[in-house]
């Protein structure tokens, strides 16, 4: 909780989208509601049919949401991705690209996501880090607006539905050499340079392993040659991977779930034959469990190189 912070002024912002420049002046006298984001993080994603029902439902009442988009991997950095987000998100409001950090850095922030509740005088009233408290965060809006009533009514759809905690027993997991861990093909690691893998016999749960040529590098796999593939053992309902196809333009790929098609466990990005297209740098949802959840093995197999993946995430 904050008290008598005044909200930072957005300088330092290498470009917007949905507006101009915010100075000052542009939000003096509003409620403000700050949403940090980045486009690939499942947990904003999550949070996303709120913040866009706050901002239609109270704009005429002087709220304005500010969207920050503080990219986490290097290939969002783009600004043609974060309008392309923007575009399928429905996010109507202004967003600050914030490439270099300036935004993030001033806030002292250090979250995906991140709400900063700011009242009509530009002081920080209250802050929320992560997925959940929406309706007391919805309730801070309206004591900031001097408004009482009820709650809007919410339910995310697709990627943005809320997890099913109950089952959620496989944690994020990075690819990268940096961050990465749990990886499981029996040649070990080569960082940095070109290598063959080949898949184990069998994946011990929340392990992965890789299969085909692969350069592993600090933030992501980047698959060398035609047909490799990454394989994953995990207890969830829904599975995502973050990827980017890179400089060479779409990437097919093919996903089995248990050594076959998916059928009605296909994510919002496959087809039920587990076909699915690598476009843009984004989360790809792979696998919804529809008829329970239980420990499945997700095998993605590239048709063409160059596609880069990044991170799993579970929900």
């Amino acid at each position: 909780m904050f008290t008598r912070l005044h909200m930072p002024p957005l300088t330092g912002a290498t470009g917007y989208v949905n507006s101009g420049p915010l100075d000052p002046d542009a939000l003096r006298g509003h409620v403000v509601l700050v949403d940090f984001w980045t486009l690939t993080c499942i947990n904003w994603l999550r949070t996303v049919p709120w913040v866009r029902a706050w901002s239609q439902a109270y704009r005429d009442d002087g709220l304005i949401v500010v969207g920050v988009h503080t990219p986490e991997f290097s290939f969002e950095h783009r600004i043609e991705g974060v309008r392309l987000a923007t575009q399928q998100r429905a996010l109507d409001f202004p967003v600050a690209v914030d490439d270099d950090y300036a935004i993030w850095s001033a806030f002292d922030n250090h979250y995906w996501p991140a709400l900063y509740f700011v009242d009509a005088e530009g002081i920080i009233r209250d802050s929320h880090f992560g997925e959940g408290r929406y309706e007391e965060s919805e309730r801070s809006i309206q004591r900031l607006l001097g408004i009482d009533r009820e709650p809007v009514s919410v339910v995310g759809v697709g990627v943005e539905a809320e997890a099913d905690w109950d089952h959620l027993r496989t944690p994020e997991t990075y690819l990268g050499f940096q961050r990465g861990d749990h990886f499981a093909s029996a040649q070990g690691a080569a960082f940095d340079r070109r290598h063959g893998y080949e898949l184990p016999e069998d994946l011990r749960l929340n392990h992965w392993a890789l299969d085909g040529e692969w350069t592993i590098g600090p933030e992501c796999v980047v698959l060398d040659r035609a047909g490799g593939s990454i394989a994953y053992r995990f207890s969830a309902r829904d599975a995502h991977l973050v990827l980017s196809p890179g400089t060479r333009g779409p990437v097919p790929f093919r996903v089995l779930l248990d050594g076959e098609v998916p059928g009605r466990s296909s994510g919002v990005d496959v087809g039920e034959d587990g076909t699915g297209m690598l476009r843009e740098g984004r989360l790809y949802q792979l696998v919804r469990q529809r008829d329970g959840v239980r420990d499945r093995t997700l095998e993605i197999t590239f048709e063409e190189p160059g596609a880069e993946a990044y991170a799993f995430t579970f929900g």
